[in-house]
């Protein structure tokens, strides 16, 4: 379940992922088969290649892709959420979710 987003981000992040952008939406997120992690950031894209090719510039690997039409998406969590969000320049994700 997500929290800590508005519908307005919401929505602006299914029309990025539409249109086949790679599209970051991060929220506060509560799963119990992730213990200790509270943040989760999902980057989406339509266009399947593209995503593919962003996990993989990444480091990351595409087979872990949620297929999940119309919004295709990876998720970012841990340590490596903070690090990817950084490098993307997406510092206002870090300091709004307090991200380490």
């Amino acid at each position: 379940m997500a929290f800590g987003i508005t519908r307005a981000e919401l929505t602006r992040w299914k029309e990025a992922v539409a249109r086949g952008e790679i599209a970051f939406l991060t929220h506060y997120w509560h799963d119990p088969r992730f213990p200790g992690i509270r943040t989760v950031t999902k980057v989406g894209c339509a266009d399947l290649d593209r995503l593919s090719g962003w996990c993989r510039s990444h480091g990351l690997d595409p087979r872990y892709i949620h297929n999940r039409p119309p919004f295709p998406h990876f998720d970012l969590l841990g340590p490596k959420q903070a690090d990817i969000l950084r490098r993307e320049g997406l510092l206002e994700h870090v300091e709004r979710f307090r991200l380490v």
